[in-house]
């Protein structure tokens, strides 16, 4: 049995008073109430370390897509008309020099045309002789009276005749040399080729497209901006390009339209590009870097998205001199702005000296204590 229960009512109360002041005289002895009056501290739910937002020089670009293409093409094909292509001596992605064979066509009948055409020239030059020979005959004595003034002047006109036979001979030889050398189907330039339509054994017409040529293999990539990103953009301003394999290169502004379509109210733009790095028809995301602009930055890891929105945890509190403050997490909704890599630009929410959680936050709710790490 309960030795109370063994007092009597006046002996319980007399011994309740005794134990009462006891606990007052520890009280007033050591000035800490005693151990049952002790409140609890708030227990931290997170030990976290902290952060401030900083403060960077970030560019300012423009968002644009685009295709690659080739800066220059040139379409190749023959001169002459109806001659059977006899070789073909390149294929597409060939690399190939000013002046090189591309194709050769049957010359056949040009060279048969070009031997027929140099007796026609021996032939004139003959008839050239003999009319010179007449002509000085005739200027000798046409003082003596042998020979009419009608005679000698067709021995004159005829010296002339044959002269001008003779440079309409030599024309059209020439004619046919050049004709034979367009059999030859060559580069005009340096560069890839980038198409072949035309096989071997075809008969083919002037003018028609045997092959193209990206000119000196130079490749650029080609966007659109409107009117207002238009008049931020100045030539070699640098644009980084995101590339199919992962990556991305750095190209320069060549040239920007001098023009807005009327339908589409876009202007195109021209961008170098490194030729090795990317084909034509790829399509491409890049961004123009038009300047810079200061810019308060986060680390991604300080981020929390709940609920489609970004949020930050503020520290409410400071430590004091026994490390004993309460430090209290205040849920910050943050509007993000621009991103680099591991970094993130917030524009409003929050002030640019908060202290803030800098990792973890996913594991926090509005109001919860945590312990701070030392940095």
């Amino acid at each position: 049995m309960n030795i109370l229960q063994n007092l009597n009512p006046r002996r319980t109360w007399i011994a309740g008073l005794t134990l009462a002041g006891l606990a007052i005289a520890l009280l007033a002895v050591t000035g800490k109430p005693a151990p049952a009056a002790v409140a609890a501290k708030p227990k931290p739910v997170l030990a976290v370390e902290t952060l401030t937002p900083t403060q960077q020089d970030w560019p300012v670009t423009i968002k644009v897509s685009g295709a690659v293409a080739a800066w220059q093409e040139a379409k190749i094909g023959p001169e002459i008309g109806s001659l059977r292509i006899k070789q073909m001596l390149v294929d597409v992605g060939s690399r190939v020099k000013r002046g090189q064979d591309l194709a050769i066509l049957a010359d056949g009948t040009i060279v048969a045309e070009l031997h027929k055409q140099q007796a026609a020239v021996e032939k004139s030059r003959a008839n050239l002789a003999k009319a010179k020979a007449d002509a000085a005959r005739a200027r000798e004595i046409q003082d003596s009276g042998a020979l009419s003034s009608q005679k000698i002047n067709e021995y004159l006109i005829a010296e002339q005749t044959a002269r001008a036979d003779l440079a309409l001979a030599q024309a059209e030889l020439e004619n046919q040399r050049i004709r034979l050398s367009q059999t030859h189907i060559v580069a005009p330039d340096d560069g890839v080729i980038s198409s072949r339509s035309a096989g071997l054994g075809d008969v083919v017409a002037a003018g028609t497209e045997l092959f193209r040529l990206v000119r000196q293999g130079r490749v650029e990539w080609r966007s659109e901006v409107n009117a207002q990103q238009l008049a931020q953009i100045r030539i070699g301003q640098p644009v980084e390009l995101g590339l199919p394999e992962g990556g991305s290169v750095i190209g320069r502004v060549r040239m920007t339209a001098p023009t807005v379509d009327d339908n589409t109210r876009n202007a195109p733009v021209y961008i170098d590009i490194p030729n090795a790095v990317a084909k034509p028809g790829m399509y491409l995301q890049g961004s123009i870097r038009v300047g810079k602009q200061e810019a308060l930055v986060v680390p991604q890891t300080a981020l929390v998205l709940r609920d489609g929105r970004d949020y930050l945890f503020e520290i409410a509190g400071r430590p004091d001199a026994d490390g004993y403050s309460v430090n209290k997490v205040i849920q910050r909704s943050v509007v993000t702005g621009r991103r680099a890599g591991d970094w993130v630009e917030i524009r409003e929410g929050i002030v640019a000296d908060a202290r803030l959680v800098a990792s973890g936050g996913a594991f926090l709710k509005d109001g919860d204590i945590v312990s701070v790490s030392p940095n």
